[in-house]
């Protein structure tokens, strides 16, 4: 049991943490244990995400006086949040783990100032991540750079092939 100002250190630690992050993800996960529990937490922390097991009814209250406070009506039952400035990265983690135990179940998240669906966290997940999107873009655009290194760096007689083709058709 917490203490009265265990509660509100609570109350405060949470509010700075709704309030300083771009998204939150919520999940039940009912029917998981500690060590699957503390898997998901681990991979999470490796990405720089905060997952809280929370306390419901004290959470509740944490909510009322930030931008989130919408998401007050999901935090039922054995609920924990995926906190972080990166939606992608946290909706894809809670999607594979809830795809591989029925027992964690994605409910809602909030990003941009708009409470998500299920779904639509489900659908945030499909998307790349930054780091990928980057890669994406850089092979691209070296694609086109690649071809024409490739051709200059080709032995003399396939550039003299090349010209005469071209002068064929020219």
């Amino acid at each position: 049991m917490m203490s009265k100002d265990q509660k509100k250190s609570y109350v405060e630690e949470m509010k700075k943490v709704f309030s300083s992050n771009e998204a939150i993800m919520i999940a039940h996960y009912k029917g998981l244990n500690v060590k699957e529990l503390d898997k998901i937490r681990n991979e999470m922390r490796e990405n720089g995400i905060f997952f809280k097991v929370t306390k419901n009814r004290i959470t509740k209250l944490a909510l009322k006086e930030t931008k989130c406070k919408d998401l007050e009506k999901f935090f039922t039952g054995p609920t924990a949040a995926a906190i972080s400035s990166d939606p992608i990265t946290s909706a894809k983690i809670l999607a594979k783990y809830a795809k591989g135990d029925s027992h964690l179940k994605i409910v809602a998240g909030f990003m941009d100032g708009k409470v998500l669906e299920a779904k639509d966290v489900a659908q945030i997940a499909t998307l790349p991540t930054l780091d990928e999107a980057r890669a994406n873009i850089v092979g691209i655009l070296s694609a086109p750079a690649q071809k024409i290194l490739s051709i200059l760096l080709a032995p003399g007689s396939k550039i003299a092939i090349l010209a005469h083709e071209k002068s064929k058709k020219g």
